[in-house]
């Protein structure tokens, strides 16, 4: 039985994982503090109750996994949160083995295991939440990276005149698609505090701005998809996370897909793991390194 944990912006969630089933699912509130120390509580809290079922951990974390340690691309994400030493933590805590894969990653093996068309090959996982996080599956392996980067297609430009990413970037596709950028935009409109929940009410009420606002994130994530075709020869696309999956967001990505010359458009799928994609694809992820490892020892 494993503990699969899931290390987002905005919650934490952990669950017993037995044949790809959650049991006991727990979640709560990512800390805002910075404060590695309450991130420490919040993980010791959230898994305790989980720890004498389980023999191993792993874990979906957002940002960059690099040797064991935490790194935020974009720090606000994890509320200023850097350089977190997550495997020894959880190691301390649990006294269980660990493995660490970055959420997007997790999730994009996750959802490439539940692809119809089992003889794709390339495939991108692209989730619009917080932020925006990506993972890509080439030639049939998840791409990981020697540093953990491999993948953040998040931060990679679309307009450098564009306003200013968490990561230091101007104009990254989270800086123009993520719940956090369709908020500030729309606040911005509205000349009130708007969150992307908030913005996407006002979108089916019929609301120009909020249309506005939202067409502009999904024109983002087109963008970024015909560039991953041109780079990749990425064959299909599936879109996840809360504003991804949030109701009529994929029509207007397929919209602005539509849009663009045939040779650049991809086949888009809407994530079919929902919320659990990062904890699934994880314990999936860490079975089939487990089964890799012991098929090299025979």
């Amino acid at each position: 039985m494993i503990i699969a944990i899931d290390i987002g912006g905005t919650k934490l969630s952990a669950s017993l994982i037995s044949d790809s089933n959650l049991i006991d699912g727990r979640r709560a509130s990512t800390p805002k503090s910075g404060a590695a120390s309450d991130l420490i509580v919040a993980l010791e809290q959230l898994i305790t109750p989980l720890l004498s079922k389980a023999t191993s951990i792993v874990v979906a974390s957002t940002g960059i996994i690099n040797q064991g340690r935490l790194t935020a691309v974009n720090p606000d994400n994890l509320g200023g949160l850097n350089d977190f030493p997550l495997q020894s933590v959880l190691e301390n805590i649990s006294g269980l083995p660990v493995k660490l894969l970055n959420d997007a990653q997790a999730a994009a093996w996750g959802e490439y295991c539940q692809l119809a068309e089992k003889n794709c090959r390339n495939m991108a996982f692209i989730t619009v939440s917080t932020g925006v996080g990506a993972g890509l599956i080439i030639n049939g392996e998840l791409l990981t990276g020697m540093s953990g980067l491999a993948g953040h297609a998040g931060h990679m430009t679309l307009d450098v005149n564009g306003p200013t990413c968490g990561c230091g970037r101007s104009g990254c596709v989270e800086a123009l698609a993520s719940g956090t950028a369709i908020g500030q935009l729309a606040s911005d409109l509205y000349k009130t505090d708007l969150d992307a929940k908030a913005v996407f009410e006002r979108y089916h009420q019929g609301e120009q701005d909020a249309r506005m606002v939202i067409d502009r994130s999904a024109q983002a994530i087109a963008e970024l998809l015909g560039n991953l075709r041109a780079l990749l020869d990425i064959e299909v696309a599936v879109i996840g996370g809360s504003v991804g999956l949030a109701e009529g967001y994929l029509e207007r990505v397929h919209h602005f897909m539509e849009q663009q010359p045939p040779l650049f458009q991809v086949d888009l799928q809407l994530a079919q793991l929902g919320h659990e994609a990062g904890l699934k694809g994880a314990a999936l992820w860490a079975e089939q390194e487990q089964a890799s490892q012991e098929c090299a020892a025979q």
